[in-house]
């Protein structure tokens, strides 16, 4: 009897610990689409740019904003999302794993920090002031926008430290309407590691790149020979892609480096691959293998009104003046978003990263010159191993732009 119960409550365990999973699973696969669908607004029309973002820096924006959000400015909130931080299950999954994303136990330096602004005679319920001081290093500070220099110089402040001092006069465009700005919400996602296998220094020459347009240029052309994930992958469409993973130090996060198969391929055929499947499908495919790996020293960085995207993405009526809902915030005023930026920064040299930020069928085939070399424009994501989050992903267009 006492075997049974035992054995009864083991399977009661497992059958909880798969919910578990595959709830925690489905959390990621919404990260991962939402950041594949900011990604694909903010590059249109922007072919021949370098692009850089951090998908989590504006995710973490959005779930401090769904904190104080009701009725459709919620709705909306949470269907882009794909879910809700009302659900204590969610909440207390997107704390665990950003106290995992940010744990600074890690050698990878990663920092996750939203700001919250508002007009210094707003009255706050004081539930949601609760809630924005333990969410993700949320801040809640208080402003003037009627002084618009000295409310720069706050949030000039906060980003410098909060990007360890990588992105600088943030506010350097005015606030569009001060008389009216009542909320503004910043996030920022800082990132510094070093390559579990550096590049050498004195192994960097001059060499041709090929850009979008079929004009080359020299670029200091990184080299390194060692063991890497590789993975060639062929679409359903016949589509072919080689893919390379670069590890940092404790393998707490890696780089994927994407670019086609074909020279004459523009990496806009890449792009719209890129999702929470095929990247599973790619990762779980590839295979260690040692090979000569040349990729050019670049860096990027981008700034972007969000107001433009995430109203294309079905988040309209937090900007409006007369539709927004964040009773949540106060009742006693009415609340909207006047101003949602994001800014990143990525930075790749022989020694390693640093960034800031405010469906396939995978082949593998051996060649006899195992060789990969990123000559031509190529698309990059920044993964966390053990959450599976997206900090940042772009192209390189123009290592030397």
């Amino acid at each position: 009897m006492c075997s049974l119960s035992v054995s009864s409550l083991l399977l009661h365990l497992l059958f909880i610990m798969r919910r578990t999973c595959a709830f925690q699973d489905s959390i990621r696969q919404l990260n991962t689409e939402f950041a594949r669908n900011l990604y694909q607004k903010l590059t249109e029309g922007e072919e021949y740019r370098n692009i850089v973002i951090s998908p989590v820096g504006v995710t973490v924006a959005l779930e401090l904003l769904q904190l104080g959000a009701k009725g459709n400015t919620f709705k909306q909130l949470e269907s882009a999302l794909g879910y809700t931080v009302h659900d204590s299950r969610v909440r207390h999954f997107l704390r665990s794993m950003y106290g995992d994303l940010t744990n600074s136990t890690h050698t990878p330096a990663v920092q996750l920090a939203c700001g919250l602004f508002l007009e210094s005679s707003i009255q706050i319920s004081p539930h949601f002031s609760e809630d924005t001081g333990v969410w993700i290093n949320g801040s809640l500070q208080r402003v003037n926008f009627s002084n618009l220099n000295e409310t720069a110089t706050l949030i000039n402040k906060w980003v410098n430290t909060k990007s360890r001092g990588e992105i600088k006069d943030f506010m350097s465009q005015p606030i569009a309407s001060p008389s009216l700005t009542q909320i503004a919400v910043i996030s920022t996602m800082y990132f510094k590691s070093t390559w579990q296998n550096p590049f050498s220094l004195s192994e960097t020459q001059h060499l041709s790149f090929t850009k979008a347009d079929g004009s080359v240029i020299k670029v200091p052309m990184m080299y390194q020979t060692s063991a890497v994930n590789y993975g060639q992958i062929k679409t359903g469409s016949n589509q072919r892609f080689i893919v390379v993973e670069l590890g940092y130090l404790e393998h707490a996060v890696s780089m994927l480096i994407i670019i086609p198969s074909e020279k004459k391929k523009p990496i806009s055929s890449v792009e719209p691959h890129i999702t929470a499947h095929t990247l599973s499908t790619w990762t779980n495919s590839m295979r260690r293998m040692k090979m000569e790996v040349f990729l050019p020293k670049f860096k990027v960085q981008n700034k972007f009104n969000l107001k433009t995207v995430l109203t294309t993405l079905g988040i309209t009526d937090l900007f409006s003046p007369s539709k927004a809902d964040f009773s949540g915030i106060s009742e006693q005023e009415k609340l909207f978003v006047s101003e949602a930026i994001h800014e990143a920064k990525i930075e790749v040299t022989e020694d390693g990263t640093k960034a800031a930020a405010a469906t396939a069928m995978v082949l593998l085939k051996r060649s006899r010159a195992l060789k990969f070399k990123a000559d031509r424009p190529f698309f990059f994501i920044l993964r966390h191993a053990n959450t599976g989050r997206i900090l940042f992903m772009g192209r390189v267009m123009d290592p030397l732009e």
